[in-house]
């Protein structure tokens, strides 16, 4: 046998690139590595652009710069998983910088990362798409594009992920998509609840925080409340409360049940349960403020419903309440008053807090936080609103000073809120006095300066209430008298303005005239009656055996009966006269007689010449027509904006009709308002006899007929004899604030020149100055 030849190995073939390993230290050539077609070179870049990125918010920024990202949200939808779950993670940790976010939102790879979450890919891919989405939607741009590309409802669908970091991923995002309404509602569609709350049980903290999160924004919304109540929901909220370790957690869950115990049934449920009970014993006797604080509010947003006001009562929710204003937190004592504000509606809640509960509150009107006075301010106001009980009580506590300091406060809620106490307390005449012998009219003035008009509303309410006597009103101006309307009623006339009155009180001494018998005299105080007029009076006497003033100055007498009051002494000499007449006299007692009855042709003010008797303001039977007429035609109306259009039409019918601008200086109002100061025999014109009115006289009698039927409107005060109402109404189809409504726009309301007409208030300086 020959000798064996051993077969030497084939060359390798020519077109074949041999294998090379190499070694990078640069980012940027790993980064031109991911343009590569081989999906081994793909992967490995990807691992090494992950690890890089991991090492701090740096080396995110290089890869930016270095234009690692577009390349990489092509890998994205790669086909090869390995090279695909490796892009997924390193955008799970480049997505939480910014400005990787915003040219994620520019390349619109949003509907390939939610794509990764797709129950056949592998949990790593789940955990990463779900960190990059968590990292999007923290911006609102970023929320849109994963509620419009689907992403909630795979989403929901990771809560029941096995892996925790899915779950923690997935929940963060769907709390930051929920601060949208609209995403709110997709929630509740999709069914969430049930697998939100299975997350309150899970052993990770975060993720049991972030469930409450997310169940705090979406029970704002009635139909999650329900569900959440169906779910049995508040069992798990009330044993979170009852589990000390799980105490770091007790803030957020209040927070979900103060928004369920907004919903009855959901009181219901909680008090037949036995929870409402532990709820407040909770609140009691937690040594932690947020939580006291977050309990407080509970109790104030059940509050508002009349029927849970009823169910704490009967808890005993004002113990606790009083315990929490006594608490070291500012915060607690805030929340506390707003709760005992709110409870206040309830009447046996306010009979409680008279015995206890005004004390605290007085004290906290002296604290340094002016929070905590205008929430103690607010609270005190309304135990004092229609309770003289707890006006006295507040008064027994020295609420007077503490109250008057806070008048100088730096909020004008606490301002308004202290100026309502003193208001209610000086209705009362002996707490009147103790209010007035501390200056209250000196503090007062600057919040009738106030920019605020609630606050000078207020204030205004607190010098009426205050100034019933002469003493007090001299406090308004030192050096200068300020005049009682009888004083003004019966100067003599002069050259100052007209002085308007509005008096919307019946008189009780005549029913108010028909507006078909306009006769010349205008019937009230010194008012000339024509001797028609007094022979009219005469008939009507011997037909009905008494007189009719339409001015209601005199009533209707018997011919024998006594003058029950000052107010008709003019007419009782009157009949006197008459009856002497009928009994023939001599010609000098008959020229005696006539003299008399020249003389009570001029009416006098009720109780003009009688200082004994009672004095009473001139009746205006012409307005209160007007109040009859607007209340029964335009108060049905539904619509807010055809009431004001409707109201400012009929004012300026009242007042002369509409004043072309150009024809504005022809419209002879002044010479009108003479006459009646001429005919009235006073500068006081009661609104309903002016018949031809300029702009201040207009509005006037718009704001005076629209606070009768409930108009919200302001009446404001220009210059050189200008005035204009301003009213608010919301524009339905402005968007506003997600999850909100929009701002109130301000009109202006002509009753000049188109009345009934709308004058939106853009620029107020430009808009008033083309109108007046």
């Amino acid at each position: 046998m020959g000798k064996k030849i051993k077969k030497e190995a084939e060359p390798p073939p020519k077109d074949v690139f041999d294998p090379l390993t190499i070694e990078s230290k640069k980012a940027a050539t790993v980064v031109l590595m991911l343009n590569s077609p081989e999906e081994e070179i793909l992967a490995k870049a990807c691992e090494a652009i992950y690890r890089f990125a991991l090492k701090g918010e740096e080396n995110k920024a290089t890869l930016l710069e270095l234009g690692a990202v577009e390349p990489l949200t092509k890998l994205l939808t790669h086909e090869d998983k390995i090279v695909r779950r490796n892009a997924t993670m390193i955008f799970g940790i480049l997505a939480s910088n910014n400005d990787v976010k915003k040219l994620l939102r520019e390349l619109d790879v949003m509907n390939s990362v939610i794509a990764q979450l797709a129950p056949e890919e592998e949990v790593v891919i789940h955990e990463f798409a779900s960190l990059c989405l968590a990292n999007m939607s923290a911006e609102y741009t970023s929320k849109v594009q994963i509620f419009e590309h689907g992403g909630l409802e795979p989403l929901i669908r990771l809560l029941s992920s096995p892996d925790p970091d899915v779950k923690k991923n997935s929940i963060e995002c769907i709390y930051n998509l929920a601060q949208d309404f609209q995403c709110r509602a997709t929630i509740q569609e999709l069914n969430a609840i049930p697998s939100i709350l299975e997350l309150l049980k899970s052993e990770y903290p975060i993720i049991q925080l972030l469930a409450l999160k997310t169940l705090g924004v979406i029970t704002n919304d009635k139909e999650s409340r329900a569900m959440l109540r169906d779910s049995q929901g508040m069992d798990l909220l009330i044993k979170i409360l009852e589990t000390k370790e799980l105490n770091d957690l007790h803030i957020e869950a209040l927070a979900v049940i103060a928004n369920c115990l907004e919903d009855m049934d959901t009181m219901v449920l909680i008090q037949q349960t036995g929870g409402l009970k532990k709820l407040l014993a909770f609140a009691e006797n937690s040594t932690i403020p947020d939580i006291q604080k977050n309990a407080a509010k509970a109790i104030t947003k059940a509050a508002y419903d009349p029927e849970n006001r009823k169910l704490f009562h009967e808890q005993e929710v004002e113990k606790c309440l009083i315990a929490l204003l006594s608490s070291e937190s500012d915060g607690t004592k805030i929340a506390a008053s707003q709760a005992i504000s709110a409870m206040c509606e309830h009447s046996g809640s306010k009979e409680f807090f008279n015995h206890q509960g005004i004390p605290q509150l007085i004290q906290l009107l002296k604290s340094d936080n002016e929070e905590v006075r205008e929430a103690a301010a607010l609270a005190l106001a309304n135990l004092t609103t229609c309770n003289p009980a707890n006006a006295n009580a507040a008064a027994e506590a020295d609420a007077i000073d503490p109250l008057i300091n806070t008048l100088s406060s730096k909020r004008d809620g606490a301002i308004a809120n202290a100026a309502t106490v003193l208001t209610n307390m000086a209705t009362q005449e002996a707490l009147r006095g103790s209010i007035q012998s501390r200056d209250v009219m000196g503090a007062l003035l600057a919040p009738l300066r106030s920019a605020n008009t609630v606050v000078q509303s207020k204030a205004a309410l607190a010098v009426a209430a205050t100034a019933c006597d002469a003493e007090a009103r001299a406090e308004i101006n030192p050096g200068t008298k300020l005049l009682p309307l009888k004083d003004l009623c019966l100067q003599e006339p002069n050259d100052i303005r007209a002085i308007l009155l509005v008096n919307s009180k019946s008189s009780d001494v005549s029913p108010p005239p028909s507006t078909e018998d306009k006769s010349s005299d205008i019937g009230y105080g010194r008012s000339i009656s024509s001797s028609s007029s007094l022979r009219r009076a005469s008939k009507e006497k011997t037909r009905k055996n008494s007189y009719h003033f339409s001015a209601g100055v005199g009533s209707p007498t018997e011919e024998k009966s006594e003058p029950t009051s000052g107010r008709n002494t003019a007419l009782s000499k009157g009949t006197t006269k008459e009856k002497g007449l009928r009994k023939g006299r001599g010609k000098k007692e008959e020229e005696k007689v006539k003299e008399e009855e020249e003389l009570i042709t001029v009416p006098k003010w009720a109780g003009e010449g009688s200082p004994e008797k009672e004095w009473y303001p001139p009746f205006d039977p012409d307005f209160c027509v007007y109040v009859y007429e607007v209340t029964k035609s335009i108060l049905p109306i539904n619509s807010i904006k055809e009431q004001i259009e409707a109201l400012a039409k009929y004012v300026a019918e009242k007042m002369g009709g509409t004043i072309p601008k150009d024809k504005l200086q022809d419209f002879s109002w002044e010479l009108h308002i003479s006459e009646l100061k001429f005919q009235l025999k006073s500068n006081v014109i009661p609104i309903g006899h002016i018949k031809k009115g300029i702009f201040y006289h207009r509005a006037l009698l718009f704001k005076a007929l629209a606070d009768k039927i409930g108009i919200g409107c302001s009446l404001i005060r220009g210059e050189y004899g200008r005035a204009w109402n301003e009213v608010k109404l919301m524009n339905k189809s402005q968007k506003g604030v997600i999850g909100g409504l929009p701002p109130p726009e301000v009109y202006l309301v002509d009753l000049m020149f188109h009345p009934g007409g709308l004058i939106k208030l853009k620029s107020r300086e430009a808009d008033l100055y083309r109108f007046l």
